[in-house]
Order: C-alpha cells, then sequence, then structure tokens
C-alpha cells in the first residue's frame, strides 16, 4: 500500500480527504432540504467553486460540443446518485447509508467487461461479490426496519458505479476543474428536471439559517477541496493506495454519525457484521488481485 513517492502529509492529506467524504452523509442528514433540492444546491455551488478554480488555475473550460455533451451526461448520473444518497440517509440512518457504500466496487467490477471488451471477469471479483451479497442479505434480516433506507443506498450505489465506469476515460482527458465543472452542472440539470417528477411543488426550496453553512461545508470542502486533494495526491500516489484507503469512507462516517447524533445511529450487533464482511471483502480484494497479478 505505501508509494514511494508520498510523504507523511500526502497520507495525511489522503485520510483527510476521505473524512471529508465520510462527513458527506451526515451533513446530508443536518440539512433539512428535501433530498432533490440539496443536491441541486450542492451542483450548483461545487459548479461555481470549479469554474472558479478553473479561471484562477487559468485552464480553458470550452470544450468541443460532443465532449462537453458527453460529460454533462455522466454528471446527471452523479446528480441522481447523490439524490438517492441523501434520500437513503432520511429514510434510515447515516450509518446504513455508508454501509452500501463499499459495494461500489463490485458493482464496477461486474459493469466494466460489460463495457470494455478487453476486461473479463476475475474469480476473486465474483467471489468478493458473493461475499458481499450474502453480507447485504444479513443487514436486510437484522435490520430490517431499514430495508427501505437500504435498498435505495443500493441504488444509489448502482448509479455511481455507472457513473464510475462511464467516466473512466472520459474526464482523465481534461484538468480535473474542467471536467467536475461540466459534470456538476449536468447533475444539476438533470436534479432540476427531476424535481417536478418527485414533488408537486415546482419551487425550489431556499435554505434557511445554518443550512447554509452545512451547504457551503458539503460543497466546497467535501467536494471542491476534496476531489482536488484526490486529483492532487494522484500525481505522487499510486491509484492502488488512494482507492484502498477510499475505502475507509464508511468507517470514518459511521464513527462521525454515532459522533454528531448519537443513539440514533446505534445499530444491532449484526448490523455492524455484515457491514464488516463487506468492508473486509472490499478491502481485500485489490490485495488480492495485486499479488496474482504477481504471479
Amino acid at each position: 500500500m505505501h508509494s514511494p513517492d508520498a510523504s507523511v502529509r500526502d497520507y495525511i492529506q489522503l485520510h483527510l480527504v476521505v473524512l471529508s467524504w465520510g462527513l458527506t452523509a451526515i451533513l446530508g442528514k443536518l440539512i433539512e432540504l428535501p433530498p432533490v433540492d440539496l443536491t441541486i444546491w450542492r451542483t450548483l455551488l461545487a459548479a461555481v467553486g470549479f469554474v472558479m478554480l478553473a479561471v484562477l488555475l487559468k485552464v480553458p473550460l470550452r470544450l468541443p460540443k460532443r465532449e462537453a455533451l458527453a460529460l454533462l451526461g455522466v454528471g446527471a448520473l452523479i446528480g441522481w446518485h447523490w439524490t438517492l444518497f441523501f434520500l437513503s440517509a432520511r429514510l434510515s440512518t447515516a450509518s446504513v447509508t455508508l454501509a452500501a457504500m463499499p459495494t461500489l466496487m463490485v458493482f464496477c467490477s461486474v459493469m466494466e467487461p460489460l463495457v470494455d471488451g478487453k476486461r473479463k471477469w476475475r474469480v476473486s471479483e465474483l467471489v468478493a461479490g458473493f461475499i458481499i451479497c450474502c453480507a447485504v442479505w444479513l443487514i436486510y434480516q437484522v435490520e430490517f426496519r431499514y430495508w427501505l433506507g437500504f435498498s435505495v443506498a443500493l441504488a444509489s450505489v448502482l448509479f455511481a458505479a455507472v457513473f464510475a465506469v462511464a467516466n473512466k476515460h472520459l474526464a482523465v482527458r481534461y484538468h480535473f476543474s474542467v471536467s467536475m465543472s461540466w459534470q456538476m452542472t449536468g447533475g444539476l440539470v438533470a436534479c432540476v428536471l427531476l424535481r417536478p417528477i418527485v414533488s408537486d411543488d415546482f419551487a425550489i426550496a431556499i435554505p434557511e439559517g445554518r443550512d447554509w453553512l452545512w451547504l457551503i461545508l458539503l460543497s466546497m470542502v467535501c467536494t471542491v477541496a476534496a476531489y482536488a486533494g484526490y486529483a492532487d495526491l494522484l500525481r505522487r500516489m499510486s491509484v492502488f493506495t488512494v482507492n484502498v484507503a477510499y475505502n475507509l469512507e464508511p468507517v470514518y462516517g459511521v464513527i462521525l454519525a454515532a459522533a454528531v447524533f448519537g443513539q440514533s445511529e446505534r445499530m444491532s450487533p449484526g448490523f455492524y457484521a455484515g457491514a464488516s464482511i463487506i468492508l473486509a471483502s472490499v478491502l481485500a480484494l485489490p490485495f488480492w488481485n495485486r499479488s496474482h497479478a504477481r504471479n
């Protein structure tokens, strides 16, 4: 997991980035806006932040029409992912929502060979997928009261997986501030179009009071600054190292949720067993693949 060119400061930065991502479910529960409105404001503020960053770095935002439309399209996926993510936290708890997030790697492993004909399914990924399915079943059994929230969280992960696979070869062509500016705009437009479908009220809710503070923290720190830090780390650290650390997001998130919300975030031992199995499977998978690739 060690990257030769990385310093102690880089590892601290990496875990701060992961910690900020783990904070998103907590902020989603603290902000009193409906999930779609929350995502509209998050994508709007984040888009402004990334555009300002691109201007500051003197990176041109103009793209060929086809590329711009592609980035807007994958941005719609991330907008819908966030909407379902926040909805899940409202329907259940932040811990339940975060427990579903590590399944992203397995969804991506299953989808990618379908999109990229060069990549084949690996036995290790299929085994990990089976183990995770068993752990998901365990969580449903012991925390059935949150079945709807957990199901919405899994649907959210599915959108995130489609986004990750579609975005793999697209976003790397441009500076992250440019691709994220277009993607946040795509997410914004997609959620604005979604709102009349999920609500009878056409007016977008306006944040009030402390919601502004949480929104700025969510969009500027947990989105713009976190992704900028992530992109910066990839210049000095291996993708393997960063991805392994990324899977610690639910651990940080569950700890933060318990600290912020207290008793309401306390789950049954069976839940933590299922979540631990999911996390352990996802953390072990890259090490397994790496060791077998050397043989």
